[in-house]
C-alpha cells in the first residue's frame, strides 16, 4: 500500500510530464480535518487542463488508487481532484488568480518540490 508522500511524487511526476505551471504543494495537517496536502497547479487552455487531470488519475490509477471525486473537469477552469488525503487543483490561468487558494491557506505549510523527489 501506497504511503500519501509517495502518491504525492507520483502526482508531481504526472504534472510535470504534462507540463504544468507553478506546482505548488501545502500541507494542511495541523490546520484542517480535510485533508493532509492541497496541490496546486495551472495550465495554460483548457486541453492542457485536461490533460493534467487525465495524467495523474493514469498514474495514481497504474498505482491502484483511485480518486473519490473529480469535480469541474468538463469546464475545465478548476478541476479539483480528491483522493481523500490529498486534494489537487488544477485551473486555468485566469480561475487561479481570482481564487488564490495559497492565500487563502496560506496558513498551511509550503513544501519545496524538491522535498518530494
Amino acid at each position: 500500500m501506497n504511503d500519501t508522500k509517495s502518491n504525492v511524487k507520483i502526482i508531481i511526476d504526472a504534472l510535470e510530464d504534462k507540463k504544468a505551471e507553478n506546482i505548488q504543494i501545502i500541507d494542511i495537517s495541523e490546520i484542517s480535518s480535510i485533508a493532509d496536502y492541497f496541490i496546486i497547479t495551472n495550465g495554460t487552455n483548457k486541453s492542457q487542463v485536461q490533460a493534467l487531470s487525465d495524467n495523474v488519475t493514469e498514474k495514481l490509477g497504474i498505482a491502484g488508487i483511485h480518486p473519490q471525486n473529480i469535480e469541474g473537469y468538463n469546464n475545465a477552469n478548476w478541476i479539483l481532484l480528491d483522493y481523500n488525503d490529498i486534494l489537487i487543483h488544477i485551473f486555468d490561468k485566469e480561475s487561479r488568480g481570482f481564487y488564490d487558494l495559497e492565500r487563502i491557506w496560506r496558513d498551511g505549510q509550503s513544501i519545496a518540490l524538491s522535498d518530494f523527489k
